[in-house]
């Protein structure tokens, strides 16, 4: 199934050559016993320390993995202890007014994100007492909430045995699984996920495979392009995403600019200043009193 698995100075090459020889006949349990192992083996070794591994705290785990999303960690790292000291809970968050929201939230990016998790954290009082529920099922009753984020919480906020893949993941089980190929799916992957899950430590097991995963993209030239769901980022500077968090920024600076002093502020053409404005509006971001915007 697999041969000459690439190995860099960060990976054991011993470990793998075992591995190798195993899999040729198939996912066996001793293949299944050296793939733990070598994963393991590292994360013991170059773990990567992040507050919200420290924690078991439901809420706390919540609002990493919603940082997580589309941000490095290097940035969610910078940002997570703040946003926590001044929202320390869902009664916290839930009660707090957008405009505060945002104002911890910039550097994030994707303000969605912290809009969604107010609202998140409204339901959690309103329909939960204020505690996040452990099921996947329950989970994805909340808004915002999708399949791999219930997945998530369910393993890292609960430590319970469920089946999740996210970019790093998908990077690690490309690499030992199908190293020789590209347009790799989701739907091949997964089996192999469940199948090499420990059932007993899947915080822990899931912390690991994603810590291998960034340390194989520093060592092998992007392999998340063999995956069938690679997408290329679009570029940030100029887009209309920098324009909207361009105009949020200055708004919960500056609560109650007219669109006159947004187009004198903003550098970009007033046809999508207006736009946006438009947009953040629809969206529920921004909201006009009289002549001037203000935050929500």
């Amino acid at each position: 199934m697999t041969r000459s698995i690439p190995v860099g100075p960060d990976e054991n090459g011993r470990l793998i050559a075992r591995f190798e020889g195993a899999v040729t006949k198939g996912v066996t349990p001793r293949a299944v016993a050296l793939f733990r192992e070598i994963v393991c083996d590292y994360y013991s070794r170059r773990r990567r320390p992040f507050a919200w591994r420290r924690t078991r705290d439901p809420y706390r785990i919540l609002v990493s993995e919603i940082m997580l999303q589309q941000t490095q960690t290097g940035r969610v790292k910078e940002k997570y202890e703040e946003f926590i000291t001044a929202f320390p809970d869902f009664n916290a968050l839930a009660e707090a007014p957008l405009q505060k929201v945002l104002a911890v939230w910039q550097g994030m990016g994707y303000n969605r994100r912290a809009v969604a998790l107010k609202e998140l954290a409204r339901a959690v009082v309103d329909r939960f007492g204020g505690k996040l529920p452990p099921s996947p099922e329950e989970l994805m009753t909340l808004p915002g909430i999708g399949r791999y984020t219930a997945s998530a919480l369910a393993a890292f906020a609960f430590n319970k045995p469920s089946v999740l893949i996210e970019t790093n993941i998908r990077t690690v089980f490309i690499h030992f699984f199908f190293h020789d190929r590209s347009g790799i799916t989701d739907k091949e992957i997964l089996p192999l996920v469940e199948k090499t899950l420990d059932r007993r430590h899947p915080r822990d097991w899931y912390n690991a495979l994603m810590d291998y995963g960034v340390m194989l993209k520093t060592l092998h030239p992007n392999p998340g392009r063999k995956s069938a769901h690679y997408k290329k980022q679009s570029p940030f500077m100029g887009s209309n995403r920098q324009l909207r968090g361009a105009l949020l920024k200055a708004l919960v600076a500056a609560p109650g600019l007219s669109e006159q002093k947004l187009l004198r502020l903003i550098s970009a053409p007033p046809e999508k200043i207006k736009a946006a404005l438009v947009e953040l509006r629809e969206e529920g971001f921004i909201k006009k009193r009289g002549r001037t915007f203000l935050v929500s």
